[in-house]
């Protein structure tokens, strides 16, 4: 069994939209508007690879991030070079956290979050 993909829900859909494809580079696989729904739905991937399905619907409620609650804590993505990303990431506006050393594995990573809050990680491979 693997992961087949991620789904995320966005409160403006051009702002996320923008975020995850010029911010984040994920390439845009399929996107598809679903006038039942008012609905957008945005297939991105890592190269080839599907990983989240962006989704927007009419006034969602907001996501709580702080304090923390059940369900999904936070997006992960493996990069190569911590520092280059995060530099990378700064450098187009976001804020980032300080990197910080995993304690058990003794990998670097970083904090920063999506237009709606969602806590993404960066984590050295």
């Amino acid at each position: 069994m693997k992961i087949h993909h991620i789904a995320i829900i966005c409160s403006d859909y051009q702002v996320s939209k923008k975020f995850y494809t010029e911010i984040l580079g994920l390439q845009i696989l399929r996107e598809v508007y679903r006038a039942e729904r008012d609905s957008y739905k945005l297939d991105l991937g890592i190269g080839e690879h599907y990983v989240i399905e962006l989704f927007s619907f009419p006034n969602p409620p907001p996501r709580p991030s702080r304090p923390e609650s059940c369900g999904l804590r936070h997006l992960a993505f493996s990069v190569e070079n911590v520092e280059e990303k995060r530099d990378e990431l700064m450098k187009k506006g976001l804020v980032c956290e300080q990197i910080r050393v995993d304690e058990f594995t003794d990998r670097k990573f970083f904090f920063t979050q999506d237009p709606d809050a969602l806590p993404l990680e960066f984590y050295e491979a």
